[in-house]
């Protein structure tokens, strides 16, 4: 724990990602490619199954520890940690990166993100990534194969 809070405070240029992360695919990897490609230490943020079943009126088909333990195990993050049940901006407050990377459909709980950051008084930069094939890797139409 103690080096990486060294890490990130010798100058090294933090990114967050946030995401439900449902039906790991390629998309998803891409995404998270391109975010730790912004800097050099990236937090992955998964959302909640009770956040997920708010903004897109039904659960995950995949708990939040099984998300959770799929993006870890694709080493990809520095850090993978779950997102707060009272406050979606605590992780912002908690970890203060550098920058913020969204992807490209994401739109839940981004419409207050550049005022939330000022009134916290932060310097984060605002990056939308870009798609990677969405009309086959989407979760929306992966989760609606039958296998």
């Amino acid at each position: 724990m103690r080096v990486e809070k060294n890490k990130i405070s010798n100058g090294a240029k933090t990114v967050m990602a946030f995401g439900t992360f449902d039906f790991l695919h390629l998309g998803h990897i891409n995404f998270l490619r391109q975010a730790k490609r912004q800097g050099n230490y990236l937090t992955v943020i998964i959302a909640r199954d009770s956040t997920v079943k708010q903004v897109k009126g039904k659960l995950p088909q995949h708990s939040e520890k099984q998300r959770l333990e799929a993006v870890k195990d694709l080493k990809l993050a520095d850090k993978v940690v779950m997102g707060s049940l009272t406050d979606k901006y605590s992780a912002i407050k908690k970890y203060r990166p550098g920058i913020i990377c969204l992807g490209y459909d994401q739109k839940f709980f981004i419409d207050k993100l550049e005022s939330k950051i000022k009134e916290l008084n932060l310097k984060i930069k605002i990056i939308r990534l870009k798609s990677y094939k969405p009309e086959k890797y989407k979760t929306s139409i992966i989760s609606n194969f039958k296998f």
